[in-house]
């Protein structure tokens, strides 16, 4: 047994903003993915895994079933005969390895779902995202419903608001740019739940919430759209801005050995860092108009090309 496979997927923008109705840019990362299996002999984390999903099993019993509900039988048949998500996506790193999972066990075992192959109306995108949301709250506490979005349908979703989302093409990569996307590891994981209570509690404060209200949602936006339109200039000067207002106001969300780097690359320009995720740990998301000069700085870093310019 062995089901299709969901991938990771990437917020090249839109952290923390979407939660403000801040635009965001999500696109899948094939590089890792998961799937759905049965081994004969299932290794000490395939074991891990079914547990995980025993209990996930139960709390999707417990959901609306107007909202979606699953062929529960079937599913507790799979994971009580060893049943695991086999996935090489890193937990904790903010690229999606619960919401590949949701995916994949909504297109497995959800009654009446709605498919990847029928026109996808906003109405039916934003009842996916929904349906998702209340999925992988099982993980976070609460979610968007968004990486589970993005990894069901494998495209590029433009988020214009909360409530307002589309699926979207990007630009075609230039393979032989000198500019890309990368990911830098941290090596530690990050934790979404205590990031985004640091996050709501700075929102208590009047300075807060109008510095991500007039600073970091305007530079968010404007990334969002330059980098649809190509408009690369412009995008680096937009993200020089962005990656100094989260080195300014996001510092509990960088871990600190990244500080002096964050910094680094805004007066130096050789590459701007943004958070990938919640941040905490995980992935830490970088931008360079000539990767060459940004590996230099960062050689004792493994940088992962995700998209040339």
């Amino acid at each position: 047994m062995k089901g299709p496979l969901f991938y990771s997927k990437i917020l090249l923008f839109g952290e923390y903003g979407i939660i403000k109705d801040s635009k965001g840019l999500s696109i899948p990362y094939n590089f890792f993915k998961g799937a759905l299996k049965r081994d004969k002999n299932p290794s000490e984390m395939a074991r891990k895994s079914n547990e995980s999903l025993k209990a996930f099993a139960a709390y999707l019993k417990n959901l609306d079933k107007k909202l979606v509900s699953f062929d529960m039988e079937t599913l507790e048949t799979d994971i009580a005969n060893g049943m695991y998500f086999d996935s090489s996506i890193p937990q904790g790193y903010g690229i999606g390895s619960s919401g590949a999972l949701v995916a994949a066990i909504y297109d497995r075992y959800a009654m009446d779902k709605i498919t990847v192959l029928e026109n996808l109306t906003r109405d039916k995108l934003l009842q996916l995202k929904k349906i998702f949301g209340k999925m992988e709250s099982f993980f976070h506490g609460k979610s968007s419903g968004l990486d589970p979005l993005n990894s069901y349908l494998s495209l590029p979703i433009l988020i214009n608001s909360q409530d307002n989302i589309e699926s979207t093409s990007i630009p075609s990569q230039n393979t032989n740019g000198k500019g890309a996307v990368f990911l830098l590891d941290s090596g530690m994981t990050g934790e979404t739940a205590p990031m985004v209570q640091i996050f709501m509690e700075k929102m208590k404060q009047e300075g807060f919430r109008n510095m991500v209200k007039n600073q970091f949602i305007k530079h968010t936006d404007a990334c969002v759209e330059d980098f649809l339109n190509g408009n690369v200039k412009s995008l680096f000067g937009n993200l020089k801005q962005l990656s100094h207002v989260v080195f300014d106001h996001f510092k509990p969300m960088i871990p600190a050995k990244f500080h002096q780097l964050w910094k680094q690359g805004i007066e130096t320009n050789d590459y701007y860092l943004k958070l990938c995720g919640s941040g905490g740990g995980g992935y830490i998301l970088g931008f360079t108009e000539d990767l060459e000069k940004a590996k230099k700085a960062l050689k004792d870093y493994n940088l992962e090309v995700v998209y040339n310019f």
